[in-house]
């Protein structure tokens, strides 16, 4: 996979099949590197992307992950190979539960799938060790920056929706300190407070 030599990263796409995080009519193309749709305007991005920005989030065994945009799962899965414990929320119901659905197939028993409005976070949980945007937005939210912990890493794509530069931060002495970009990718728009409504 293209940039990523993360050797847990790795481990965890090839344990997680994309075929079972899929619409139904996508499984067959669920081996190709591209962004599948999945309804309701949204779509899950090509494997090496997601690996991509994954592990630059540098996640250890003991960390805490928060994930906003849960999609199918697919992603999630991923986090909750490499993690402590996932939460993940997702601002559609119907994705949720496709998603809380497809997670128990796979046997992802620390993840918490919470159906809300992601750019709100999950304060009850903070802070997270890194967090992880599925969505475009012009500048991180704002809850988002203070539910990270000092030393976390949060990646998101920066942007009004389209065509993004996705972007690695760290917190540094309470301050979001960019740490560059890390490619440039098309997005859907993030929704709720801080995003499109």
């Amino acid at each position: 996979m293209i940039g990523v030599s993360d050797e847990r990263v790795l481990a965890a796409v090839a344990r997680v099949p994309r075929a079972s995080f899929v619409a139904d009519e996508y499984v067959d193309d669920a081996d190709e590197d591209r962004p599948l749709a999945i309804g309701h305007g949204q779509t899950t991005s090509q494997p090496s992307l997601i690996a991509a920005m994954v592990a630059c989030l540098d996640i250890g065994p003991d960390d805490t992950v928060l994930e906003v945009g849960s999609g199918y799962g697919y992603q999630t899965a991923l986090l909750s190979l490499l993690a402590r414990h996932v939460y993940s929320v997702e601002i559609i119901g119907d994705l949720a539960i496709h998603a809380q659905r497809n997670l128990r197939a796979f046997g992802a028993a620390n993840v918490d799938v919470v159906v809300g409005d992601g750019s709100l976070g999950l304060p009850a949980f903070a802070p997270y060790n890194a967090i992880i945007v599925c969505a475009a937005f012009p500048d991180i939210p704002p809850p988002l920056a203070e539910q990270l912990a000092e030393h976390g890493r949060i990646v998101q794509p920066i942007g009004p929706g389209g065509f993004e530069q996705v972007m690695v931060f760290e917190k540094q002495d309470g301050v979001l300190k960019s740490l560059g970009m890390l490619t440039q990718a098309s997005f859907v728009r993030l929704t709720g407070k801080y995003g499109h409504h």
